[in-house]
């Protein structure tokens, strides 16, 4: 993604609110899981279609699922002062009961790594390596839903990133 259009959408975070950020089907807050700072962006139309075109390009190419134009957006702060982190996890909540799951998953780096330390997102599985390029400002990885992962801890400043999931009929 392009230094411009990275930029305008931390603009456009930085005039929403954060808040400290949650699990699935949780009113509280575990810190051992998941400490981050989360808004969210779903009312711009602009950013949902530019991840589109990322997750639609790999969807054709390589997963061949059955999923929408139908998103979610977040942005995410990781702040090593707050031990900035997200322990494994996948991003389908299996207690839905609306008919759709989320089936893709897109991250954009939004900080460069010099402004970071630590915060390397890493797979579950060991046959599914995160490109060392990952880390890179700009950087998009899309990948199945299922698939688990994390974010480590971050140990200096704070990395910031765009997360959304796109969805399609209930996994069957």
């Amino acid at each position: 993604m392009d230094e411009e259009t990275i930029q305008n959408i931390i603009d456009v975070a930085n005039k929403t609110d954060t808040k400290q950020a949650g699990t699935f089907n949780s009113d509280e807050f575990d810190t051992n899981i998941r400490s981050s700072r989360v808004s969210w962006l779903n009312e711009h139309e602009w950013i949902r279609q530019r991840l589109y075109q990322y997750v639609n390009h790999a969807n054709i190419n390589v997963f061949r699922l059955n999923v929408f134009d139908m998103s979610t957006v977040q942005y995410t702060e990781y702040h090593a002062s707050e031990g900035g982190h997200y322990d494994f996890h996948h991003d389908v909540d299996w207690q839905r009961n609306d008919g759709f799951d989320r089936k893709i998953s897109v991250t954009v780096q939004l900080s460069d790594p010099s402004e970071y330390e630590g915060g390397e997102f890493v797979f579950t599985e060991v046959n599914s390596p995160v490109p060392e390029e990952s880390k890179q400002k700009g950087s998009v990885l899309v990948f199945p839903s299922v698939l688990g992962h994390k974010v480590l801890p971050i140990t200096k400043g704070v990395r910031k990133s765009l997360v959304a999931w796109f969805e399609g009929p209930q996994w069957q």
